[in-house]
């Protein structure tokens, strides 16, 4: 099968400027809008795009604000948050997307992070997306989580933010969480995590009533030894939306053929392919 590779340059409309990547199948069934996890950058998520335009899923991979390609890094002078991403950045891949992929349907879905906030874009754009695939991704809600790690998750939550204050960016990778993140992204995160409501600072739309309204199918993937998303932080997340089919599918190491945790299916993705395809 013929596939396209693409790499298109936009910008927000605040000029903040990030290619989008893009696999594109010569007969594309339906189209794929891709978010990335914390700190991961959007050409990681190439073997999957591929695997996925080898099945006839034409797939645009995001790239996040301060990561990859953006022309961005956070700093003291440059912080932003959910509301940045929700409304500045993703618009402009979603209908960079629909403009490249007209009258096909439109998925949305994420890893991690990007789960959780194409669950949130998803929210603010009900009519747009026909179904929703979320891959290694829950609420980072402390009580979702099992024991003894859910006791420490607070104590995460609030230190996260103040290193961040006081450093003008997270350094993630110190941490072995994310990469250099915006000060205003990891308080919104955190929020998350301590009160299970989704909500972002400056934005005046209310997302916990309108992931309460979305209704689309939900695919989703889960990973046997991925302790940064559990059954329990899916259920969670899930246990937010209106009801709506919903396949979802664990995966042990056997079946996926590397390690089943968080990262390792990125490099091998064909078993995750074959779960959100079925």
């Amino acid at each position: 099968m013929s596939i396209e590779s693409l790499e298109i340059p936009l910008a927000s409309t605040d000029g903040h400027q990030f290619p989008l990547l893009a696999r594109v199948p010569a007969q594309a069934q339906a189209a794929l809008l891709w978010l990335p996890a914390l700190g991961v950058a959007a050409k990681h998520y190439l073997p999957f795009a591929e695997e996925l335009a080898a099945h006839g899923v034409a797939v645009f991979v995001h790239e996040w604000r301060g990561n990859g390609g953006s022309d961005l890094r956070p700093d003291r002078d440059h912080d932003w948050g959910y509301r940045e991403l929700l409304t500045l950045d993703l618009p402009a891949s979603h209908a960079a997307m629909a403009q490249r992929i007209p009258q096909l349907p439109l998925l949305v879905g994420g890893h991690s992070l990007g789960g959780q906030l194409a669950a949130c874009y998803a929210a603010l754009h009900p009519a747009a997306f026909a179904q929703l695939w979320l891959v290694a991704t829950g609420t980072p809600y402390w009580r979702s989580f099992p024991a003894p790690r859910r006791w420490l998750l607070p104590l995460f939550y609030r230190f996260a933010p103040w290193l961040a204050d006081r450093r003008g960016r997270l350094n993630g990778r110190r941490l072995g969480f994310g990469g250099m993140e915006a000060r205003g992204l990891i308080r919104d995160w955190a929020r998350v995590g301590l009160s299970n409501r989704y909500a972002a600072a400056g934005l005046d739309m209310d997302l916990e009533a309108a992931l309460a309204r979305l209704s689309i199918p939900v695919h989703g993937v889960l990973f046997e030894q991925d302790w940064l998303a559990p059954q329990g932080s899916l259920d969670a997340l899930l246990a937010r939306l209106a009801p709506a089919q919903r396949k979802l599918i664990a995966l042990n190491q056997r079946q996926l053929g590397t390690r089943a945790d968080h990262f390792a299916w990125m490099k091998q993705p064909l078993s995750v392919v074959e779960c959100l395809l079925e």
